[in-house]
């Protein structure tokens, strides 16, 4: 599809000047940093030194006084304590991390993981009967909850008292839990609003250890999980999460958990991993647990202590990746075809399909794929214990969740965040929710909305790149929204050579016209751009900058092409 390149704006030249002077860097970093809302010394301190110091205090979170008084006492009193997690990455990360935590403190502790398919998101009616029967004085929920009322009053009735640490966009009514942690909730004053749910659960231990005054350093030892789960979950990466995730990629790089070192190897990954490769690399093969089998696999693995349980998981994990790669392709390839062949489809502002027999523990990448092809907002339902159950995923700019509270009287349950989404509803209202779903996005999304975005930081001269330069960007990372890895554009290019790899990769050998500075281009995908580069044609071109990593070659700079536009 046809790209808009969004440029950022430039900043004052003086702030840039004075920053570049300042710490001692090109003009072009300066420009970035500004770009960020660094412009002095010490904000560019706390930018590349991520200090654990300047956590803020977990207290500040409306809430976590009452749900660390009602904990300590679960452990004074030795009460049976229920960690209850989504099935997802954050979910079950956030688990492993309290569980894990717990348990060093109090033996009457036990981890609780819903199925998919016979429970669904969140808390459920099941466990907390479960709860009931095992003697279940308090349930800590994880990644989940901030909208769990009916389920949170069954257990309330039965003399169970709940802490919800969630990080979701909340209802206009909150359960009736002992105590709710969730930054998002109406009133709460925490400075930092974007916590994974692995985060708000780290903010509790993190209280814990003040009130209790216990040493900080055995909760710093999972940082390592909260980084998985900060990458994962997408969630910005600035502010806290840059500080967690920057000091968890340490922690991993260096001593990871047992069995995350396990996925790694059996994943083929290799050190120093960035969060790029954990949302890649390790994401998947975490969430399949939850797609493909069930979610409490990957939370023993997280928790494993001898390498013969971890290896033993970690291969199970992958395998159910794979089952889980060949589902994704196989629904995507159907889902697609079921677009091609609807002429009223290619006219829609959104995609809604269902079929009864597609995967439940797909349908989410579907969806992703999906707006891969039709840039628009997609709902992709399949069906599921007597219900239609699906995950919606929204393009850049547009608010889905908005769009799914328009649509509630149709639903029975739907929860998420701006960018994506779960809901249930009856098989009869499928039809009438299409209706409703298409006419809510088409009279509120812009035109330009529907149009796929390539952002642009920075216009850039090839003579400014080297090693010193690339160095420079590397220690902007951990990356991830909100702190994205610098794109930059350079008008005009032209390739000195080209070729197509595996049919469907295009190489170049990019220079500017009249110099001799010639940069290695890899566009993964692109191969349909050759006739714009070919015959040293002029093109405009978007690409990040990074390292090839040919085994036995020496380090060479190496573009990524983003996006190709002929002149």
């Amino acid at each position: 599809m046809h790209k808009q390149w969004l440029f950022r704006p430039l900043p004052e030249s003086s702030a840039v000047t004075a920053l570049a002077d300042a710490i001692s860097v090109n003009p072009a970093i300066a420009t970035l940093l500004v770009q960020k809302g660094i412009t002095s010394f010490d904000q560019a301190r706390a930018y590349f030194r991520p200090s654990l110091a300047d956590l803020h205090d977990p207290f500040a979170m409306k809430g976590m006084s009452k749900a660390v008084h009602r904990l300590v006492q679960a452990i004074k009193r030795g009460e049976a304590v229920l960690v209850y997690g989504d099935y997802d990455v954050d979910g079950v990360t956030a688990v492993a991390l309290v569980y894990g935590f717990i348990k060093n403190l109090h033996g009457q502790v036990q981890f609780y993981i819903p199925d998919r398919y016979t429970e669904g998101y969140g808390l459920s009616q099941q466990a907390v009967s479960r709860a009931v029967r095992m003697g279940i004085k308090l349930i800590i929920t994880l990644d989940c909850g901030i909208k769990a009322i009916h389920c949170i009053q069954q257990a309330q009735a039965a003399g169970i008292d709940v802490i919800v640490c969630d990080h979701h966009e909340p209802g206009a009514v909150l359960p009736p839990a002992y105590a709710i942690l969730d930054p998002k909730q109406p009133t709460c004053g925490y400075p930092f609003k974007e916590l994974s749910g692995c985060g708000v659960g780290f903010k509790l231990l993190q209280a814990l250890t003040l009130q209790a005054k216990l040493p900080i350093e055995p909760l710093y030892a999972y940082l390592d999980l909260v980084a998985v789960s900060i990458a994962c979950d997408l969630v910005p990466m600035v502010g806290e999460n840059r500080i967690l995730a920057y000091h968890g990629l340490h922690k991993l790089n260096t001593h990871p958990h047992l069995g995350l070192r396990a996925l790694i190897q059996v994943a083929n990954l290799y050190f120093p991993l960035s969060a790029s490769t954990l949302v890649f690399g390790l994401g998947p093969r975490l969430n399949a647990a939850g797609r493909i089998d069930h979610g409490s696999l990957a939370v023993r693995l997280l928790l494993a202590t001898d390498q013969t349980t971890a290896d033993m998981l970690a291969s199970a994990l992958n395998a159910k990746n794979e089952l889980r790669k060949y589902l994704d392709g196989a629904i995507t390839a159907e889902a697609i075809s079921m677009l091609a062949s609807d002429a009223q489809a290619a006219q829609a502002k959104t995609t809604v399909l269902f079929k009864e027999d597609w995967h439940k523990g797909v349908i989410g990448i579907v969806a992703a794929r999906c707006i891969e092809q039709y840039y628009r907002p997609t709902v992709i339902l399949t069906a599921a214990g007597g219900k239609a159950t699906g995950s919606a995923r929204s393009v850049r700019g547009f608010n889905i969740y908005k769009a799914l509270t328009a649509c509630k009287d149709l639903l029975d349950q739907y929860g998420g965040h701006a960018h994506a989404a779960g809901l249930t509803l009856p098989l009869e209202h499928v039809t009438a929710f299409q209706k409703r779903f298409e006419a809510v996005v088409a009279h509120s999304i812009q035109d330009d909305l529907l149009i796929p975005t390539q952002r642009v930081d920075l216009s850039l001269s090839f003579d400014t790149i080297d090693f010193k330069f690339y160095n420079v960007l590397k220690k902007m990372a951990p990356f991830g929204n909100g702190n994205m890895k610098a794109v930059f554009a350079t008008d005009p290019v032209v390739a000195s050579s080209y070729s197509i790899l595996k049919d469907k990769h295009l190489k170049l050998y990019a220079q500017q016209p009249g110099t001799h500075h010639k940069l290695e281009a890899i566009g993964f995908g692109l191969a349909k751009y050759a006739a714009i580069v070919d015959n040293q044609k002029p093109f405009r071109m978007v690409y990040t900058l990074g390292e090839s990593d040919y085994p036995g070659e020496s380090r060479s700079l190496q573009l990524t092409i983003k996006d190709i536009q002929g002149k």
